[in-house]
């Protein structure tokens, strides 16, 4: 039996999809899993696509371990190269300007 990707499913369906196939859920995180309903899991073990007897135990968790994740703060890159500043004061043709700006009315 192979172990189905519960990573990103939410607790009720983890549950429902270890069901189906056959395993049993563990959250070490969450003594009250059975009641959890929304939370996300974030890593399973044993990975997924993993050979496994039926009625094989997968360990998830729904938190982050000490130095996993991103930190909840999103992707952060650099803006290279940044936006023009200046911002509505480029709409003027400013003195000495190779490229003035040429109305169309």
């Amino acid at each position: 039996m192979r172990v189905p990707r519960l990573v990103g499913l939410m607790a009720m369906d983890a549950r429902e999809a270890a069901k189906s196939h056959g395993l049993v859920l563990n959250a070490p995180d969450r003594p009250d899993f059975h009641l959890t309903v929304v939370d996300y899991v974030v890593r399973q073990y044993p990975q997924p696509g993993a050979e496994v007897p039926q009625d094989s135990m997968v360990y998830i968790w729904f938190d982050f371990g000490e130095g996993e994740g991103e930190g909840g703060g999103g992707v952060r890159e650099p803006r290279i190269p940044r936006p023009p500043s200046g911002g509505m004061q480029r709409e003027l043709d400013e003195p000495g300007d190779p490229y003035p700006v040429v109305s169309s009315a």
